[in-house]
């Protein structure tokens, strides 16, 4: 998905139409856009990945991106912006951070889906056991073979903490 910092969004546009909230991290229409958009009324939606995104000119932005945008004298982040708290639609201010893709990922909550997957952070099912391992510098580091998942995902979480300085757990 690109970014759509290159369309003439301006902080005067965005004045006009919305207001952001950065305590809650909400976004407000400053008019009745529609039958459906009141004015005062939350703006935009959030998808099935959790991100919230807010249509402005018939053009969609992911609110995140939006509230920096807001925030720092109308320029877009160079990077990536990372919820410190790892919910993805919690945009206020206090909870952005620009970061690279690197550590951004760092600060993943959630254990990724795959087939492998046990639903616990950095386990994997594996022969008749659970495996775990962390990736540092784009190498995969081997943390070992448990018995339990629950043994791989506090060997991931150990190595996490010591590993990934990007990481809020």
């Amino acid at each position: 998905m690109r970014f759509r910092e290159k369309d003439p969004l301006t902080l005067e546009v965005l004045a006009e139409r919305l207001r952001y909230e950065p305590d809650t991290g909400l976004f407000r229409w400053n008019y009745e856009r529609s039958y459906k958009a009141k004015k005062d009324q939350v703006a935009g939606y959030t998808r099935g990945d959790g991100y919230t995104r807010i249509r402005i000119n018939g053009l969609e932005y992911f609110a995140h991106r939006v509230a920096w945008f807001i925030t720092h004298n109308g320029t877009w982040p160079v990077a990536e912006i990372d919820h410190i708290n790892g919910v993805k639609d919690d945009n206020r201010i206090s909870n952005l951070r620009e970061a690279d893709r690197i550590l951004n990922l760092q600060n993943l909550k959630k254990a990724r889906r795959d087939n492998l997957s046990t639903g616990l952070l950095g386990a994997y099912a594996y022969q008749k056991g659970f495996t775990s391992y962390i990736q540092v510098n784009k190498e995969r580091m081997y943390l070992g073979w448990f018995k339990t998942a629950e043994d791989a995902h506090q060997a991931y979480m150990a190595a996490k903490r010591e590993l990934h300085p990007g990481n809020t757990l």
